[in-house]
């Protein structure tokens, strides 16, 4: 059974997907960064673990995914 954290991060990357398609972890990447540029770490780890469920579910753009998860 899934926490409510670990829920909202696949519902989240599954709208990603939808409304951005491949450009998906590139926006999510964003988020982390400005995330970090706020020091707001809760949320950051919240869009790291979003960039790591994209690079998983994605086959099109996993590199992609995954190399802007490793940045993080």
């Amino acid at each position: 059974m899934l926490d409510d954290d670990e829920r909202l991060a696949r519902q989240e990357a599954c709208w990603l997907i939808k409304e951005f398609g491949a450009e998906a972890p590139l926006y999510a990447a964003m988020k982390a960064e400005k995330a970090i540029e706020q020091k707001d770490f809760g949320r950051c780890a919240r869009w790291k673990r979003i960039l790591e469920i994209l690079a998983d579910s994605t086959p099109v753009s996993s590199a992609t995914a995954k190399s802007a998860a490793s940045k993080y």
